[in-house]
């Protein structure tokens, strides 16, 4: 059968103990599973280090179910993947409606990559450009920087890059640091995105 949060820890808290491993982390647990997880760990005498879960500007749900708050109160890294929210930020799709449908894979489907979605997610896009601007960045160094600094320093973010520039371009959003107006703009243009 499925094993218990309480066993896994267990097991991992063995390799630990064995020099096999040197840190605990989860991905995807809730706050009630990671809790459940650090708890079992601190009773063996370790500590879960990071909760890998989907967070980005456009998908803000975290702050909303518990699980950014629980790892705040328990000293748990969030571990933001798909913090470009699958290039949405870029504001590509947004420029070239098209686009979408020369997309193979899940994302032509998805509803934030519909009219609808696309719509909903405009005034964010637009922000993140004339934010942009202000840092001579691009809206996706911007939104990056957003995941960065938001929480102080307790999230990181592990964007994807299918090309070089990407990967350049991901690199320099740590070139500069968004100041708390724009943090707290950028906050409030975006809050329906927690629910």
């Amino acid at each position: 059968g499925f094993s218990s949060v309480e066993k896994e820890m267990d097991a991992m808290a063995d390799l630990i103990e064995d020099g096999k491993i040197k840190y605990i982390g989860v991905s995807n647990f809730s706050a009630d599973r990671m809790r459940r997880a650090s708890e079992a760990l601190e009773r063996r005498g370790h500590k879960l280090v990071s909760n890998q879960v989907v967070y980005s500007i456009l998908n803000r749900k975290i702050e909303s179910n518990g699980t950014m708050e629980t790892a705040r109160e328990l000293g748990i890294t969030i571990i933001a993947y798909s913090p470009m929210a699958q290039g949405l930020v870029s504001g590509k799709f947004h420029k070239d409606r098209e686009l979408i449908k020369k997309r193979v894979g899940s994302r032509k489907h998805m509803n934030r990559f519909k009219q609808e979605g696309l719509i909903k997610s405009q005034p964010v896009i637009d922000k993140l450009k004339t934010i942009a601007v202000e840092y001579n960045a691009t809206p996706s160094q911007v939104a990056l920087n957003w995941i960065i600094n938001f929480h102080g320093d307790m999230v990181v973010a592990i964007p994807g890059a299918t090309k070089i520039r990407q990967a350049v371009e991901n690199t320099g959003a740590m070139n500069f640091t968004l100041n708390k107006e724009h943090l707290d703009v950028l906050d409030q243009v975006s809050a329906s995105y927690k629910l």
